[in-house]
C-alpha cells in the first residue's frame, strides 16, 4: 500500500545516488553513543547462528563480535567500503531508488538492518514488501535512525518533518506493507551534569518489526 505521495518522493537532489556514493567515506556518520546503543540492541535482539542482512550498508555494522552469525550479508552502494566491512560473508550493489526488488529468496533472512539509511528511501512502500518476503516467519527487520542526513539526498518526507514525525511514518509504513505494529525506542540527550558534557548526543530512534 502506499503512503507516500509524488511530491513527497522528490528530493532536493535528483541526480543518480550511485553518484554521490561513488567516492568511498570512511567516517562515522552517527556518534558513539548512537553506535553503542545500537550494539547492545543488537546483543539483546539478535539470536546466535543467525542469517542478517544489512541493508545500504557501509564499511561498519555495528553488530556484536562475540556473536555467533549463520551469514551475514551486505549491501550499499559503494564497493570500497563494502569490501573493508569484514563481517560480511557476501555483499551486493543495488540503488534501491531505481529498484526494490531484492535478490533473495523468500524467508532466507533472519534479521533485516537498516541503520541511518530509511531517510534516502523513495519508494520505502515497495522495499519494505519486498523485506517482509526475504524474513523468516520469526525474522525481525530493525530500522535505527538519529537526525543527521545528507540532506539534499533525501526525500521531501524526511527533510519536511518534525523527528516524531518520522517515526510515526516508518511506522505506518511498515504496518501498511507486511509488518505488525512495531516495538519503538527512542533515546534522547541527557541533560548537561558538568561543563565536561554539555555536547548533545544524536538522539537514537528505532523501530523493530516482525511480520503479519
Amino acid at each position: 500500500m502506499e503512503v507516500l505521495n509524488n511530491y513527497q518522493r522528490k528530493k532536493l537532489d535528483e541526480s543518480n545516488d550511485e553518484e554521490f556514493y561513488s567516492d568511498p567515506k570512511f567516517v562515522y556518520h552517527l556518534d558513539a553513543n548512537f553506535r553503542q546503543a545500537l550494539s547492545d540492541l543488537y546483543e539483546k535482539e539478535i539470536d546466535n547462528y543467525s542469517t542478517v542482512l544489512d541493508l545500504m550498508s557501509s564499511w561498519d555494522s555495528y553488530l556484536p563480535k562475540r556473536k555467533k552469525y549463520k551469514k551475514v550479508i551486505g549491501h550499499g552502494l559503494n564497493k570500497q567500503e563494502l569490501e573493508k566491512n569484514k563481517i560480511f560473508d557476501s555483499y551486493w550493489i543495488q540503488n534501491f531508488n531505481l529498484n526494490q526488488q531484492i535478490p533473495l529468496d523468500k524467508e532466507s533472512i533472519d534479521y533485516c538492518l537498516m541503520v541511518a539509511a530509511w531517510q534516502y528511501l523513495q519508494y520505502p512502500e515497495n522495499l519494505t514488501k519486498e523485506i517482509a518476503r526475504i524474513l523468516s516467519r520469526q525474522g525481525k527487520f530493525i530500522i535505527a535512525f538519529s537526525n543527521r542526513a545528507f540532506w539534499h539526498k533525501a526525500p521531501n518526507v524526511w527533510t519536511s518533518s518534525t523527528e516524531e514525525d518520522r517515526v510515526k511514518y516508518v511506522r505506518k509504513v511498515l504496518i501498511s506493507n507486511g509488518f505488525n505494529e512495531p516495538k519503538i525506542i527512542k533515546k534522547f540527550s541527557e541533560p548537561a551534569l558538568n561543563i565536561f558534557n554539555f555536547l548533545n548526543k544524536d538522539p537514537f530512534y528505532c523501530l523493530i518489526a516482525t511480520k503479519e
